[in-house]
Formats: C-alpha cells, sequence, structure tokens
C-alpha cells in the first residue's frame, strides 16, 4: 500500500471529482425522496446498482462474509441512515456537514482494527469539531429534525465501518466490490422497506414517479455509486487512510453550495458556526505535521 502524501495531479483531480459528485448528491436525495419514501429509494439504489453488473462482474477475491460486511455497513446501513435524516427534515447540506464525523470514527476505528494510534492533534481535533455538533444539536428544529441528526451520526459510523472492510478486502477491482456490496445490500434494504413501509407505500410510489426523481436515481445509483464509490475504493486500496479521507471534507461545501443553489437552503449564522467548528477541528488534525514543524523550528531558533 503506498503511503505517499502528495497524491499525483491525475488522482488528485479524481478525488476532487469524488468531491463533487457525493456534494450534488445530497441535492439528488432530497428529489429522490419527494417520490420514493427512504428505504424504498435505498433498496431502488442499491437494487440497480447491482443488478444485471454481478453477472457481468466477477466476486472480489475475499471472503464472502467481508463482501457481506462491507455491504451491510457501507451501503444498507449508512444509506439506509442518511436517506431517512433527510426524510425527517435534516437538511441536504446539513447532512454533508455532519456525514464528515466519519473521519473521527475512521480513526477511532483504524486504532482499534489496525492498531494506529491517534496523536493527541487528532483527538483534539475532534473535541473541536464535536463543539460543531453540539452547535447543530442546540439550533435544529423539532424533535424528528433532532432525531435526523442522530440518524446521520449513525451513518457516519457506518461509512467509517465500511472503510475498514474496504481496507481488509483488497479488492482487485474497486467496481466490483461495489458492486457485490450492493448485492448484499438489496435483499436487507427490501425486506425493511415492505416492512417498515408497506407494499401499498411501495406501489403508490412506483405507480406515481415523477421524471425528477428518475433523474435523482439515475445520478445516485450510476454517478454517485458506481463512479463516486468505485474512485474511492481505488484510492483507498492505493493511499493511507489518513491520506485520503480527509478530502471529503469538501463534501458539505459542494453540498451546502449546491443545496442553496438548487433547493434555496438557508445558511444562518449557526450552520455557518457549526461548520468553522466541524472543518476547523478536522483541518486542525490534518495540520500536524506542520504545525509541528512549526514549533521545532521556533526551538531551534530560540
Amino acid at each position: 500500500m503506498g503511503n505517499t502524501i502528495n497524491l499525483p495531479p491525475k488522482h488528485l483531480l479524481l478525488v476532487l471529482a469524488i468531491v463533487l459528485i457525493w456534494g450534488v448528491n445530497f441535492v439528488a436525495v432530497y428529489i429522490g425522496l419527494k417520490s420514493f419514501p427512504p428505504f424504498l429509494l435505498s433498496a431502488i439504489r442499491f437494487g440497480l446498482s447491482a443488478l444485471p453488473w454481478v453477472f457481468f462482474i466477477p466476486r472480489p477475491k475475499a471472503p464472502l462474509k467481508l463482501i457481506v460486511y462491507y455491504g451491510l455497513f457501507n451501503f444498507a446501513m449508512q444509506f439506509g441512515l442518511i436517506f431517512t435524516g433527510i426524510h425527517l427534515g435534516l437538511s441536504p447540506g446539513l447532512a454533508s456537514l455532519i456525514l464528515q464525523i466519519q473521519v473521527f470514527f475512521s480513526i477511532g476505528l483504524a486504532f482499534l482494527v489496525f492498531q494506529d494510534r491517534p496523536s493527541p492533534f487528532k483527538i483534539a481535533g475532534s473535541l473541536i469539531s464535536f463543539i460543531g455538533i453540539g452547535i447543530v444539536a442546540v439550533n435544529v428544529n423539532g424533535g424528528s429534525t433532532f432525531l435526523g441528526l442522530i440518524l446521520m451520526l449513525l451513518a457516519a459510523f457506518s461509512w467509517a465501518a465500511g472503510n475498514m472492510f474496504t481496507k481488509k478486502i483488497h479488492a482487485e477491482s474497486p467496481l466490483a466490490l461495489v458492486v457485490w456490496g450492493n448485492l448484499a445490500a438489496f435483499p436487507v434494504m427490501v425486506l425493511i422497506s415492505l416492512f417498515f413501509e408497506g407494499p401499498v407505500v411501495i406501489l403508490s410510489s412506483l405507480q406515481n414517479v415523477s421524471w425528477p426523481a428518475i433523474a435523482a436515481v439515475f445520478y445516485i445509483v450510476y454517478f454517485s455509486t458506481h463512479i463516486g464509490y468505485g474512485a474511492w475504493g481505488f484510492l483507498m486500496k492505493s493511499y493511507s487512510t489518513s491520506v485520503v479521507v480527509p478530502f471529503t471534507l469538501m463534501v458539505p461545501v459542494v453540498g451546502f453550495l449546491s443545496s442553496a443553489l438548487f433547493l434555496g437552503e438557508e445558511l444562518p449564522y449557526w450552520k455557518l458556526l457549526a461548520s468553522l467548528f466541524i472543518l476547523g477541528g478536522l483541518i486542525f488534525g490534518l495540520l500536524e505535521k506542520q504545525v509541528r514543524g512549526v514549533i521545532a523550528g521556533f526551538r531551534q531558533r530560540s
């Protein structure tokens, strides 16, 4: 596995493209939820992401249980929770921001799974970021939106867990891992949709689907899932977690801007303040080497 800190230009462009795709994806999810209930939208996403591709793309050479765990955490749990959180009233821009706490969950899980001990800078950065989560919790309106916040934090944890399975599997084809991971998530989400949303709601949603919702599903499946997660899996396989994962800090910037542009989402002071703490804490942890270099230089001069 590569440990290079600076990505080459073509991989830097690739990760920036992923950031753009995932940032706009929150708008697509919001539009899709206008026609579909959250679990059904998740099931449709997983089904179209897996089929018919599993018949043409060989299964990754990894234990089946790891692929199933990857699919359950990275797809079934993460997106079932994200879609439900937005459905309950959490704005797309805010959802994209809260989800970035996955960086700290990833660091914590990397310590537990790979004995990758976090530095004091990373711990301090996490505390700063969670101040931002507190600001969001105090200002969200209504119990359903607060529940949406909790679900988004659980989604962030699911994404972090999925990252650990991505590292363990070492798939030769990241797209194959995405396709087969979605196949593992698909039947689980179909059963959840049938149980919680019911056949009547499912049938009504499918009969009354709008063209914008169809376009949103197309974007969610083929851009966010196939292109986004396929490229993300390649980068996660090629570089260390600490090099790749922090680029997701830019996703909420795109999420806020696209939500404001396409959906007219308001940006009150508390959202900007929460963003400052959450992203500031993440950046604080990222700048550890630079800060240590400045301190060392100051000590040498003194």
